[in-house]
């Protein structure tokens, strides 16, 4: 079955982690980065037709991916495509994943005759089968399958799109931006249709001036009785990076070995871009306790339920709690940390005191003395 994957990089923004990084180049668990997350899911699938749809700062991404080697995708037209609309149309304002997607329309007019659609935002992370999606949109007949998750829905956070369900099955209400109790679902910002589906929507939503997926697509034509929908319910471990309290919490979940196993050996292998460094060096009077590490790390001080990114330096005598560091940062000798986000290349003096809380962690940004 040929398909086409789309994968959007730019939706979300956490405030100084995504100033000058899209979304799906953020880092991730010590390793990764969010994108690696959905190049697995569609490499995994036998989606070789991947399109990267990228608004800005998406020049770290790229480096990232790079020839798309390490996923079994190669970087030229038919394979891995960087769709950069914004960067070649006259109209520079983004409204929504339809307006994106019809701005890089050259992608599903030209492109190889895939018959399938998967579109999916980087936010999200799973290790999903979109083989099995993609089984039941095909034997549920319908225009649109929605991925979703039950346990999302609390009654505190806003959904772009919460789907209720009756006791057969279908669908009973549907909300966009909705802050929706428990009985509700998440979508997980992955949908399936056919293409030639999805080319004559654009077409006709975006000459009546519509542009989004959740509200115009599935909301609006649900409620014109013009869409089917089916929805695949989604059983394994979905994390919504759509804040930067939620990627900290996310982050630090990784320590729980039930969510390592799942997003990284669920269905399928997670891959990335290799670069290996040597081993990280355990000083004599070093204490770790809960924490993931990544290779290349220097350490003498104390590391407790962090996850450290590579190369990174723990001076003598400094403590280390519930922290999120990544790549080539210096903590010096006597520091303290607790509840914080280091970007890249970040400096931390020797003696300073640096703690934010659970709910609110402190974030420095890339390259930032402090």
């Amino acid at each position: 079955m040929n398909v086409m994957g789309i994968i959007f990089a730019n939706d979300a923004t956490l405030g100084a982690l995504t100033d000058k990084r899209t979304i799906a180049s953020l880092p991730y668990g010590g390793r990764y980065r969010l994108v690696d997350f959905h190049l697995s899911n569609m490499s995994a699938a036998g989606v070789r037709h991947v399109g990267i749809i990228t608004r800005h700062n998406y020049q770290s991404l790229m480096n990232h991916i790079g020839s798309g080697e390490e996923w079994g995708l190669e970087l030229e037209e038919g394979g891995l495509e960087f769709l950069t609309p914004y960067a070649m149309s006259k109209n520079d304002t983004y409204h929504g994943k339809l307006s994106a997607i019809y701005e890089a329309m050259n992608v599903l007019e030209y492109g190889p005759e895939d018959e399938y659609v998967i579109t999916c935002d980087s936010a999200v992370i799973s290790n999903i089968d979109l083989q099995k999606v993609l089984a039941s949109h095909i034997e549920s007949g319908k225009d649109v399958t929605v991925v979703a998750k039950a346990g999302i829905a609390n009654g505190k956070k806003q959904l772009d799109l919460a789907l209720k369900l009756d006791d057969k099955g279908s669908i009973k209400d549907i909300a966009v931006d909705y802050i929706a109790p428990a009985d509700y679902l998440a979508s997980m910002d992955i949908f399936v249709m056919s293409k030639e589906y999805l080319r004559s929507t654009i077409r006709e939503f975006i000459a009546r001036n519509l542009f989004h997926m959740d509200r115009d697509l599935i909301l609006g034509q649900w409620q014109k009785n013009a869409i089917t929908i089916n929805v695949f319910e989604f059983d394994g471990k979905a994390l919504f990076n759509e804040s930067l309290d939620e990627y900290y919490q996310n982050s630090l979940a990784l320590i729980d070995a039930d969510v390592r196993h799942d997003l990284f050996e669920g269905n399928h292998s997670v891959f990335t871009r290799v670069r290996d460094r040597v081993p990280s060096y355990y000083g004599e009077d070093c204490k770790i306790q809960n924490s993931i590490l990544a290779d290349g790390c220097m350490l003498e001080g104390s590391v407790e339920n962090s996850v450290l990114f590579r190369q990174v330096t723990i001076g003598k005598d400094a403590q280390v709690r519930s922290c999120v560091i990544m790549n080539d940062t210096v903590v010096g000798e006597g520091a303290y940390l607790e509840c914080v986000i280091l970007d890249k290349d970040v400096v931390v003096r020797p003696g300073a005191k640096l703690c934010g809380t659970p709910s609110h962690p402190l974030v420095v940004k890339r390259g930032e003395i402090v």
